[in-house]
């Protein structure tokens, strides 16, 4: 006898259902009408001349950047010279996603018109596309408790597309969450500097600061901390209560006060601010399009 369940269709290694895909599609025409906005002008002043590489030196003239100097052949030749650098026609663009069982918290309430997979899926898609839009090469490394699914970094609209299905399909089955591992081999694979974006709740059972460090001082990382509002507003003196967790599926007890209110988010986002990561807290409740557009903005402010 036939299920009434629709069959599920396999792209690469990511699983999706008939309905999921439709789903998939209407997000993507959503984010490309958002993306064709001025948030692709956002996008493009924000990143302006990060693509930068060494051309040659040259003496140095009044009005130079004296932090462009180099101090060797400076000294070598007794006079001033700097360096001159080009900016690269494009960037390369590595999407980092978490899409462990954690990202399947959130949806149904109130307070949060989505879960943190599928907010993933429109902040990740939403820079795919922007970057694809202004001739960028863009990637994508999606982790559990292991590495998932690697693209390469290129220029092509089909891996925008397979970096939306990617981020939304479902979470593998009770996978937990190891975002050093993964960040590490970012920080092997990617030769030369680039953008990397990491989408991720940020919990993970062992501190990814040291790493985040070692990728911010060779690239331009951003964190973008996916969060449900529920995380930020627990009150305080509720006691024990009753949770699952997404990612084993045991039920246990826990501290209310242990958990992740406002204060502790906003520690959150603190500590990974001060490995030199630029980092940006994103509810599900909120417009992922106004959130990166705060983030490209204050990323202007800064320069």
């Amino acid at each position: 006898m036939r299920s009434n369940e629709p069959e599920p269709i396999t792209h690469g290694m990511v699983m999706l259902t008939p309905d999921e895909l439709l789903q998939i599609r209407r997000l993507q025409l959503l984010l490309q009408r958002r993306v064709d906005s001025p948030f692709a002008g956002e996008y493009r002043s924000a990143f302006r001349g990060l693509g930068m590489e060494f051309e040659e030196v040259r003496p140095y003239m009044p009005g130079d950047d004296v932090r462009h100097i180099d101090w060797n052949v400076t000294a070598r030749t007794g006079e001033p010279f700097v360096k001159q650098f080009r900016e690269e026609r494009e960037l390369t663009l590595l999407l980092v996603l978490d899409i462990s069982g954690s990202m399947r918290f959130g949806g149904g309430g109130r307070d949060g018109r989505t879960d943190k997979r599928l907010q993933l899926a429109r902040v990740a898609g939403a820079l795919a596309w922007a970057a694809i839009s202004n001739g960028d090469r863009v990637g994508m490394l999606a982790f559990t408790e292991q590495i998932e699914h690697h693209l390469p970094p290129r220029r092509a609209r089909g891996h925008a597309w397979q970096i939306l299905r990617t981020a939304y399909a479902p979470p593998p089955s009770r996978r937990g969450t190891d975002l050093v591992t993964a960040l590490e081999r970012v920080h092997r694979t990617l030769k030369r500097r680039a953008v990397v974006c990491v989408l991720s709740d940020f919990v993970s059972a062992v501190s990814p600061d040291r790493i985040l460090g070692v990728l911010a001082r060779k690239h331009q990382v951003h964190g973008f901390l996916v969060h449900v509002p529920f995380e930020a507003s627990l009150p305080r003196g509720l006691g024990l209560i009753e949770l699952e967790d997404a990612e084993t599926g045991h039920t246990r007890l826990v501290d209310a006060a242990a958990l992740h209110g406002r204060e502790r988010l906003e520690h959150r986002v603190d500590r990974i601010v001060r490995t030199g990561v630029r980092c940006t807290a994103v509810s599900t409740a909120e417009d992922p399009f106004h959130c990166l557009l705060s983030h490209f903005r204050r990323m202007e402010r800064s320069r």
